[in-house]
């Protein structure tokens, strides 16, 4: 070869690697959580699905907490500092009004997958919670659910009346209408401030999943766990696609970037509802701390107020009756399909996603 030809081909091999580059749309992905969370867990998942279901034609970096943070995660989608974040919409109560009535429903988290897929089928078929989301500059794609949530006390819970005089940290409206109905306080704090109000006394437990044990050291200050099925917290926006990048997207784009977002919503539920819990459980018999199975009687009349509570919220708005509905259906579906996530990401790609037209959604 001589130098010309030489020079020309090196050329012609810089500009095919430049035009292959520019192909490549690295997504700047921000999960507003640590690493040991369930959703960075999830969103390193997300990362791999995205190169593999887009061919390489889109990747993701991931932003740690010290760039965009839960409350920063508004502003970051808007401004585009990120194109997909991590969303709770109950976090933005008044930007998400109707999109929160799934959450008021939490008193029927029983199967975790089920809470997931029901959220996930809600918030794209909802037209009023798409319109939150559109006001918000953000697209949903999807839920995920924690574990039901149990009750981490410094005092012992057996019956309904140790409940008395309690002041427990409450998640949200239906945990404090639990707590008040059976005599205990709700007391409305971030999460984060469990641990230091526990071990102070100010509070004597929290309402919560017993991944807390782990993620708030809760295991450090907790002297009992009741094993009391209270509901999960599945009101979750996994991948908050911007606006901005969403539109840039031609649909065949779109549908990549669902396909691994679909993939990656049962990811978040299986490590926060299933794989941590049993490190949390592990780690709680390694602190001697009680687990105490409650009187049979104050699981009848637990039971017995969360119908009454979710019938009451179903009689009055169509909106949560339509979540409820959606509820049955998935656990239905959860119960034949399992616990693989991959296998419950296949039906939800079925039973939702194929039945979206990628040329509008989200606009």
């Amino acid at each position: 070869m001589t130098r010309p030809t030489h020079r020309l081909a090196w050329a012609a091999l810089v500009l095919a690697l430049g035009a292959g580059a520019a192909s490549a749309q690295d997504l700047r992905l921000a999960p507003a959580a640590p690493q040991p969370h369930p959703a960075f867990y999830m969103y390193e998942k997300f990362a791999g699905f995205l190169a593999e279901e887009s061919g390489g034609t889109m990747t993701g970096t991931i932003l740690g907490p010290e760039v965009v943070a839960l409350p920063q995660v508004k502003d970051a989608v808007a401004t585009d500092l990120v194109n997909v974040a991590n969303a709770l919409p109950l976090y933005f109560a008044a930007d998400f009004p109707r999109t929160g009535v799934a959450g008021d429903l939490a008193l029927l988290g029983r199967s975790p997958h089920a809470m997931a897929m029901a959220m996930t089928d809600f918030g794209v078929n909802c037209a009023d919670c798409q319109a939150e989301f559109k006001a918000f500059n953000g697209v949903f794609l999807g839920a995920g659910s924690s574990d039901p949530y149990v009750l981490i006390t410094t005092k012992p819970v057996r019956t309904a009346a140790d409940l008395q005089g309690l002041r427990l940290r409450s998640g949200g409206a239906p945990f404090s209408r639990w707590a008040e109905h059976f005599g205990a306080t709700p007391v409305n704090m971030p999460v984060g401030e469990t641990f230091e109000a526990m071990s102070q006394g100010t509070i004597d437990g929290s309402i919560a999943s017993i991944v807390d044990m782990l993620s708030f050291r809760l295991v450090d200050v907790a002297k009992h766990v009741t094993v009391m099925p209270l509901g999960t917290y599945h009101v979750t926006s996994n991948f908050t696609v911007g606006m901005s990048t969403w539109m840039g997207m031609s649909p065949e784009s779109r549908a990549q970037f669902v396909a691994a977002a679909n993939r990656g919503n049962p990811q978040l539920t299986d490590r926060w509802a299933f794989q941590l819990p049993e490190a949390a459980r592990a780690a709680v018999a390694e602190k001697g701390i009680e687990v105490i199975e409650p009187d049979p009687a104050f699981v009848a009349a637990s039971e017995a107020f969360a119908q009454a509570d979710v019938a009451a919220r179903v009689a009055a708005d169509p909106l949560a009756a339509q979540f409820a509905d959606l509820v049955t259906k998935w656990t239905a579906i959860v119960d034949e399909v399992g616990g693989d996530p991959e296998a419950l990401a296949a039906r939800a790609q079925t039973e939702i996603w194929s039945k979206v037209d990628f040329a509008t959604y989200g606009q």
